[in-house]
């Protein structure tokens, strides 16, 4: 059944939408919606699988423990299992889609 990664784009300013595309025992690829949406304060992703996102459209700033990272669509990086890291800023203006690859 052929789906279109841009369907189902969804503007909630009070919670991201997440939409599994796809998991087995190795793999999960996700689209996640974000509408100017961040991480909590204190708050750290530190999760046990690799996770590989791309930004579709929009753009989204990434924290580390010791550094930031713009990313703009396009732009894609592979954050290593255990690295904490949070989503500091996505567009406020329009929808931030992303396409996560957990594996």
């Amino acid at each position: 059944m052929k789906k279109n990664v841009f369907e189902n784009i969804i503007i909630d300013k009070k919670q991201e939408q997440f939409f599994e595309l796809l998991k087995s025992d190795n793999i999960k690829i996700e689209k996640i919606v974000s509408n100017g949406q961040s991480s909590p304060v204190n708050f750290w992703y530190e999760q046990e699988e690799n996770e590989f996102v791309l930004i579709l459209k929009g753009n989204a700033v990434l924290e580390y423990e010791n550094s930031e990272l713009i990313l703009n669509e396009g732009d894609y990086v592979n954050i290593k299992a255990f690295t904490k890291h949070r989503v500091k800023y996505t567009n406020q203006t329009q929808p931030t889609i992303w396409l996560a690859v957990f594996y």
